[in-house]
């Protein structure tokens, strides 16, 4: 069998389908195994993708030895019960973003992989393109003085249709946590960044938004970081306004414009580029980051070049354990600030 870390998916949906693209540009991984409901969706699937072996339910594939890493891409609810349960199975995990709704899902989650002693790593993938390891360069070198102000935005507009995952309470719809995260980390990676650290929790999280009046989950929501730098962020999310998606960074002596921040396209590969507006100069410097592979390949790399050396975390800017808990802490803040607890919330008495 080869070399390489042989995965299986655990569901298989259009993310799914995204990250199968790309481990198949993989230089670490190969795809062993799917898994789903159905033996028929699960072989459809694989038929798609030349994966050799098929399974009807997630815990047959959780079964196959030979399956080595797991790529969870459940509705967000599930995401804990199936990580614990392949981390029991001695199966190494990436899990699709958010790793869980909140951040008592996520802690429960890390012990496991800690306990069992297996690799774990939550799915922002855009935290694995070069583009993102150039930005950190930047901050650090600092490339536009002291970080004062990050504004990151990641919004969309979807027709409502209470069955969705985007708009169902009981599947933890809305945009803070389908696509804010994304706002989240990234914002919380810059300040970081920006000290000489992978990330930075802020010290204060406020936020305003508007529920859905039928299913009670954000259509669309501001939130605002404080952190012990000085610095602020500004975050926009939705799922029923289109916005620009883009990352600012001002500081002292310029600015910094991510026209992609997220390069996050689940078909072909999405080069990087920066620009960078210093204080005084016409013209912008900017910095293309060419790549023939999408995120979801250096995404696979990253967690297939971290399992080899051993290592239960990937390396930065990929998301760390704590960086993990972390954006779940401030995503549980900004819903609070909103008033957005989900009745399974309410149901096991959580609190965010």
């Amino acid at each position: 069998m080869s070399g390489k870390i042989r995965w299986g998916l655990l569901a298989a949906g259009t993310i799914a389908r995204a990250f199968a693209r790309g481990l198949a540009q993989s230089q670490t991984g190969m795809l062993l195994a799917v898994g789903s409901r159905t033996h028929e969706k699960a072989a459809a699937f694989a038929a798609g993708f030349g994966a050799p072996r098929v399974y009807g339910t997630y815990d047959e594939l959780l079964a196959d030895k030979d399956v080595q890493a797991v790529y969870i891409s459940t509705p967000h609810p599930q995401h804990m019960e199936w990580a614990i349960r392949a981390a029991l199975a001695g199966k190494h995990l990436l899990v699709e973003k958010p790793i869980g709704i909140n951040r008592h899902q996520a802690r429960a989650m890390i012990d496991a992989a800690a306990a069992n002693r297996v690799f774990l790593m939550e799915a922002y993938m855009y935290r694995c393109h070069p583009q993102t390891a150039r930005l950190v360069e930047l901050l650090s070198e600092k490339a536009i003085g002291e970080v004062r102000v990050i504004q990151a935005t990641f919004s969309f507009q979807a027709a409502f249709n209470p069955a969705s995952r985007l708009w169902s309470n009981t599947l933890a719809g809305g945009g803070i946590l389908d696509v804010g995260g994304y706002t989240t980390s990234i914002a919380r990676l810059i300040a970081g960044a920006a000290v000489g650290q992978p990330f930075a929790d802020p010290l204060a999280v406020t936020g305003a938004g508007r529920l859905h009046p039928l299913t009670g989950v954000d259509e669309w929501a501001v939130g605002t970081l404080r952190f012990a730098s000085g610095s602020v962020a500004q975050l926009a999310t939705g799922v029923s306004v289109s916005q620009e998606n883009v990352v600012r960074i001002f500081g002292s002596e310029g600015h910094i414009l991510l026209p992609t921040p997220y390069v996050s396209a689940r078909e072909g590969p999405v080069p990087g580029r920066i620009v960078v507006q210093r204080n005084g100069e016409q013209t912008p410097r900017v910095i293309d980051i060419p790549t023939a592979l999408t995120s979801f390949a250096h995404e696979a790399d990253a967690v297939g070049q971290a399992i080899a050396a051993g290592r239960q975390q990937a390396a930065a800017p990929a998301m760390s354990w704590a960086d993990t808990l972390g954006n779940l802490r401030t995503q549980d803040q900004w819903r609070a600030a909103i008033g957005l607890l989900y009745e399974s919330e309410k149901k096991e008495g959580a609190s965010v």
